[in-house]
């Protein structure tokens, strides 16, 4: 990401820059010149890292928003042809009993053989209760606990993996956003080392350089605590 590889350009021209610096002065904190050379050399490291991790976390959360999508729309065809099941069940259903009030045993045998399986097993349940005579009886085969339709079941199922493949998405993008802000605490470092390599007095040097160190541990454990791609 470019921010990430901004910061290890800006780590190198500040460590530069000490070292220009430091040789016109008189050499009077040799420690704090190692603890920056070390905060900068660690801030590249943990930068590029976080970098990595972050276009990672995003090529993931990517391919799991792509994966919803194309499950969605795999539930929605399977959605629209249990619809289709259902209408089907219904007119032939209708034709049945037409058949059935007028007598015509040639014709309710006929619409009774184009009924699809799943509906003819809540067909012959509904017929059990005797229908004809039972006004408790369901008022067709589809309200029997025996219907089932194999696209509606399987629309559900496409309906909540696409739903899990969204939510892997939001959690990985947010990940992302971690490392990226990782990236941000990481940027703050380099300011307050660049700072405090302009001063000359040893005590503001330090300050700054102990909120940086700070800051970069808190940046340091934020890395390792994270998930990894």
């Amino acid at each position: 990401m470019p921010e990430q590889s901004s910061n290890v350009e800006i780590a190198h021209k500040i460590n530069e820059q000490a070292h220009h610096h430091s040789s016109g002065n008189h050499r009077q904190s040799p420690l704090v010149e190692i603890a920056e050379a070390t905060v900068l050399a660690v801030v590249a490291v943990a930068t590029a890292w976080s970098g990595y991790q972050a276009t990672k976390w995003d090529a993931l959360s990517n391919q799991n928003y792509s994966l919803a999508a194309s499950t969605n729309m795999r539930a929605q065809e399977k959605a629209t042809l249990a619809g289709q099941d259902r209408l089907y069940d219904i007119v032939t259903f209708n034709g049945w009993i037409a058949a059935q009030s007028a007598g015509n045993k040639t014709l309710t045998t006929t619409y009774e053989r184009r009924f699809r399986p799943e509906y003819t097993a809540a067909f012959l349940a509904w017929q059990k209760l005797d229908p004809l005579h039972n006004a408790s009886a369901p008022s067709g085969p589809i309200f029997m606990p025996e219907y089932t339709n194999a696209n509606t079941d399987e629309s559900k199922k496409l309906a909540a993996e696409a739903k899990g493949y969204f939510e892997k998405g939001v959690n990985t993008r947010e990940t992302g956003d971690h490392y990226v802000k990782v990236s941000v605490f990481l940027a703050t470092v380099l300011l307050l080392t660049a700072l405090g390599q302009r001063f000359d007095i040893l005590g503001p040097r330090i300050v700054l350089l102990v909120v940086a160190f700070v800051l970069l541990l808190i940046s340091t454990f934020w890395i390792f605590t994270f998930p990894r791609a």
